[in-house]
C-alpha cells in the first residue's frame, strides 16, 4: 500500500479549504463529488473488474455476480457517501467503511482466483507491484498540476498496459494494487472526516451552534414585550403566530412550538 502525504481531494484536502470559508456557505457542503480520487480510482477497479470477468471467468459462475457487484459497492458507497455528508458526517463515515469492506471482498476474490490457479501473486516489493505504484504517483502529480485532465479514460489508459494484457494472473495482481490504493486513499479519507467531526462536530452540534449564534446576534428584546406562556395543552414554550386565514385573518396569536404535533393556542394577551 502506498502512502501519499496528500488527501483524496483535488488540491490535497479532503475539504479543500471548506474549513476557512464557512461564512456565506451552507454548513455542510456535498453531494456526490466525482472529483474524488478515491471515487475515480474505484471507477477504474469496477471497470477493469467487468472487463477482468468477462475475459477470464465462466460467466455460469457465481464469482462474476460477486466480484462485480462487489466492485460496484466499493464505488457508489463512495459516491452516496460524499452526498450524504451535505446532512451527516456520520453516515458519510459509515459509507466510507462499506466501501472499504467492499473492496477487501473483492481483493480476497482476486488473490482466490490466483491461488485456485497456481498463477503467481506478486508480492510488495516485486518489480510489476512498483511499477503499477509509479504510475499511480504519476498519475496523482498529473492530476495536481492539471486537475481539468483527471477523467476516467485518462486513468484508464495509464494503466492498460497491465489491465490490458492477456495473462489473467498480470491484470489480476495490477488490479490487486488498484485496490490496495484505494483502501490507502478511503483510509486518509476516514481520517480526515473524523478529524474535521472532532474539531467541527456533526451536522447537529453545527446546526446547534448555528442557531446560538443567530440568537446572539438578534436584538435585545424589548424590555414592554410580552414573555411567551406556556402552552395549556403540553406546557411546552409558545410562539408567535400570525393567523393566515379565516375571520382572525392578519391577528396574531399564540402558538404551540411543538406544533403540529401540539395544536395548543392562546391569545395574544393571555399570560
Amino acid at each position: 500500500m502506498m502512502n501519499t502525504p496528500s488527501s483524496d481531494r483535488p488540491g490535497g484536502s479532503h475539504r479543500s479549504g471548506e474549513s476557512n470559508n464557512r461564512a456565506g456557505q451552507r454548513l455542510h457542503p456535498g453531494g456526490g463529488d466525482r472529483k474524488l480520487r478515491s471515487f475515480q480510482v474505484t471507477t477504474l477497479i469496477y471497470d477493469a473488474t467487468v472487463s477482468f470477468c468477462a475475459r477470464f471467468v465462466d460467466k455460469r459462475s457465481r464469482t462474476v455476480d460477486q466480484m462485480v457487484q462487489a466492485a460496484r459497492s466499493g464505488r457508489q458507497n463512495i459516491l452516496e457517501g460524499s452526498r450524504a455528508s451535505a446532512t451527516s458526517s456520520q453516515t458519510e463515515r459509515r459509507l466510507v467503511n462499506v466501501a472499504r469492506a467492499s473492496l477487501d471482498e473483492l481483493r480476497l476474490d482476486y488473490e482466490d482466483f490466483l491461488r485456485q490457479r497456481a498463477l503467481r501473486a506478486w508480492a510488495r516489493k516485486d518489480r510489476e507491484a512498483l511499477a503499477v505504484r509509479a504510475v499511480g504517483r504519476l498519475v496523482e502529480r498529473t492530476d495536481r498540476a492539471d486537475p481539468g485532465d483527471r477523467s476516467d479514460e485518462a486513468h484508464a489508459a495509464a494503466y492498460a498496459l497491465w489491465l490490458r494484457h492477456c495473462d489473467p494472473a498480470v491484470v489480476a495482481n495490477a488490479i490487486i494494487c488498484l485496490i490496495h490504493r484505494a483502501n490507502n486513499l478511503l483510509g486518509q479519507q476516514i481520517e480526515e472526516l473524523e478529524r474535521d467531526f472532532i474539531d467541527e462536530g456533526g451536522s447537529s452540534e453545527r446546526l446547534a451552534a448555528a442557531r446560538i449564534t443567530e440568537r446572539e446576534n438578534q436584538p435585545a428584546r424589548s424590555p414592554s414585550a410580552p414573555l411567551a406562556p406556556n402552552c395549556p395543552l403540553c406546557a411546552r414554550p409558545m410562539a408567535r403566530r400570525t393567523a393566515r386565514q379565516g375571520a382572525n385573518a392578519g391577528s396574531q396569536f399564540w402558538g404551540c412550538s411543538g406544533y403540529p404535533d401540539c395544536k395548543g393556542t392562546r391569545a395574544l394577551g393571555a399570560g
